[in-house]
C-alpha cells in the first residue's frame, strides 16, 4: 500500500503542476492529434517521475535506513533471507531498508529490477515468525520480478494522456462561443474540474490492476517459499487486525478493509480472506501468472 500511494501521489502532484504551468502559459494545440501528443508529454511526465522519485520518497516517508552492513543478528536473517530469495527469482540483490514502526508493514518500490529497494518495519519482524515473515519478503520480490511499479507507470501514464486529453477536449467546446472564441479563464476552469473528475475515475481502472497484482505477488510468494507459510502470514495478519476492527490500516503488504459496495472499487488490495481463499485454489493462483 505504501509504494502505491506514494506513487499515486506524487504522480498527481506533478501533474497537476504541470497542469497549471500549461494552461497560464496558454501553450494549447491547435488540433486534436497535436493534443493527443501534448497530453501524453504531460501524462507520462507526471507518472515517470513519480516512479524515479519512488525509492527515495518511500525510504524518507518512513525514515527508513538502508542496512549497509548488518548491525545484529535479526538484521542479517533479513538480508541473507532476501539475497536468497532474489538468487532462486534470478534477480539483483536489491536494497534492504528497515524502519521503526508498530504498523505490520512490507514494501518494495524501485524504478526497475537493478534499482529496487524492500523495506521492512520492525513491528512486522516483532509479530511475525521467521517462515510468515520470509512469505512476506518473497511476496515483495514477486513484485519486484513481475516488475510491478514499471507496469503502474505505464498503466498510470496511459490513464494520465487521457484524462488530460478528454478532458481538454471537452473544456474547449463548452468554453468556445458560435464564433469559435474560448474564453481562456472558462476554459482553463473547466480543464481542471474534469481533471479531477476524471482523474477520480481513472483510479478505479489503477486500484484494479493494484488488486489484480496482489493476487499474484501471492502466487510469486507461494512459488518462493511455499504457499503454506504466504497462508500463515495472511492469516497472522487476520489475527493481528480483525479482532480491534483496525480497517483501512496499513498491514504489511495489504489494507484488511471489509468495505463493500462502490467504496470496493477503490480498494488498493484484495480483502485478505479472498487472497487467503486464491491461494488454497491452485487454478486460481496459476491464472494471475
Amino acid at each position: 500500500m505504501m509504494r502505491i500511494l506514494l506513487f499515486l501521489a506524487t504522480n498527481m502532484a506533478v501533474l497537476f503542476v504541470f497542469n497549471i504551468i500549461l494552461s497560464l502559459t496558454g501553450i494549447q494545440s491547435q488540433d486534436t492529434m497535436g493534443l493527443l501528443i501534448m497530453a501524453a508529454l504531460f501524462g507520462f511526465s507526471g507518472s515517470l517521475i513519480s516512479l524515479f522519485l519512488s525509492k527515495t520518497m518511500a525510504l524518507r516517508s518512513v525514515n527508513g535506513q538502508i542496512i549497509e552492513q548488518p548491525r545484529n543478528e535479526i538484521e542479517h536473517w533479513l538480508v541473507n533471507t532476501i539475497r536468497s530469495q532474489a538468487e532462486r527469482a534470478g534477480l539483483p540483490m536489491p536494497d534492504v531498508a528497515i524502519y521503526h514502526s508498530s504498523d505490520v508493514n512490507a514494501f518494495a518500490t524501485g524504478a526497475s529490477q537493478k534499482n529496487s529497494l524492500v523495506a521492512v518495519s520492525t513491528g512486522l519482524l516483532n509479530a511475525m515468525t521467521k517462515d510468515e515473515a520470509e512469505a512476506v519478503l518473497a511476496h515483495e520480490m514477486s513484485h519486484i520480478k513481475n516488475g510491478d511499479m514499471i507496469t503502474m507507470t505505464l498503466l498510470q501514464g496511459v490513464l494520465n494522456t487521457f484524462v488530460i486529453f478528454i478532458s481538454r477536449m471537452i473544456a474547449k467546446v463548452v468554453a468556445s462561443n458560435r464564433d469559435g472564441e474560448t474564453s481562456q479563464g472558462m476554459y482553463f476552469m473547466i480543464s481542471m474540474v474534469l481533471e479531477i473528475v476524471f482523474g477520480f475515475l481513472a483510479s478505479i481502472i489503477a486500484m484494479w490492476f493494484s488488486r489484480y497484482r496482489e493476487f499474484r505477488a501471492d502466487a510469486g510468494s507461494a512459488e518462493l517459499v511455499g504457499k503454506q507459510k504466504m497462508i500463515a502470514a495472511l492469516q497472522r495478519l487476520q489475527s493481528l487486525h480483525e479482532p480491534q476492527e483496525m480497517e483501512g490500516q496499513l498491514a504489511a503488504f495489504a489494507i484488511n478493509g471489509k468495505r463493500g459496495g462502490l467504496a470496493a472499487l477503490f480498494l488498493s488490495h484484495p480483502p485478505l480472506e479472498k487472497r487467503i481463499e486464491a491461494l488454497r485454489n491452485l487454478d486460481s493462483l496459476n491464472s494471475y501468472k
